[in-house]
């Protein structure tokens, strides 16, 4: 049952956090910042302070830096403060593949990686792969870039379908997927905003990458090779996430 009460969530082992405000038509993930900041600075300690065992799951946008938002205000353990913003992109992008190759969902393996924004989010197509084939094989370069496209454009588009809202049903899903991997140990390999600390050469940042998750919450990052263009769109949405970061600190300077 439903609860307004924090009290009635004491004891829990996940907390997601979807809290802030919706996006409507026309306004972008970092236009929401300065409002969504607020919101889930104040949601996490609420959160901790019922549930200091918890693992965190962010969904409030834009997700990356509300991840940090969210580390800088508990003081967790990084491995415990997650971001859904891979899983949902790429479910979109696996979607968008199937649709296109007329295969089944289910025989595509395809991640999407950085930012939770359109102009941040890296699909990988070079290890892109339909029931072990690869899409570079199956699909022509045209086709896999209107793809691509099409899943830096879901958001947008399904707020614009909505119009009153943003998705729901797809990071519902991936909520529940990351919190059983972590409840039963099921070590997945998920695409999640995780805090980066020396794989992909970075350090010290919350930004899409493959992870394990299993009953530590994050217990690994799976550092991988990405070709020379998918290298510089990552690198380019790195660039990005440490700006709105940046934005962040400058809004509050405890998240410093």
């Amino acid at each position: 049952t439903g609860s307004n009460d924090w009290k009635n969530t004491a004891g829990s082992d996940v907390v997601v956090i979807p809290s802030g405000v919706p996006r409507k038509p026309g306004m972008t993930r970092e236009e929401l910042l300065n409002i969504n900041a607020g919101i889930v600075r104040d949601v996490a300690s609420a959160a901790v302070k019922h549930s200091p065992d918890a693992v965190l799951v962010i969904f409030a946008n834009p997700m990356d830096a509300m991840c940090h938002v969210t580390l800088e205000t508990t003081k967790l353990p990084k491995n415990r403060v997650i971001g859904q913003g891979g899983m949902l992109d790429s479910s979109r992008y696996r979607t968008f593949i199937a649709w296109e190759t007329g295969a089944s969902v289910q025989d595509v393996h395809a991640f999407v990686y950085g930012g939770h924004t359109e102009a941040t989010m890296v699909p990988i197509v070079s290890n892109a792969v339909v029931g072990g084939v690869p899409l570079t094989t199956l699909l022509p370069k045209e086709r896999i870039e209107a793809v691509v496209q099409r899943t830096r454009d879901g958001g947008a588009e399904i707020v614009g379908l909505l119009q009153t809202g943003s998705a729901f049903y797809a990071p519902a899903t991936s909520a529940i997927e990351m919190a059983e991997a972590y409840l039963k140990d099921q070590k997945r390999l998920l695409p999640c905003a995780a805090h980066v600390d020396g794989a992909f050469g970075l350090k010290g940042m919350y930004v899409g990458v493959p992870t394990i998750i299993g009953a530590n919450g994050i217990e690994k990052i799976v550092d991988i090779k990405l070709n020379k263009d998918e290298q510089a769109m990552f690198d380019k949405s790195v660039e990005a996430v440490r700006g709105l970061v940046a934005a962040c600190k400058s809004i509050d300077s405890s998240l410093a």
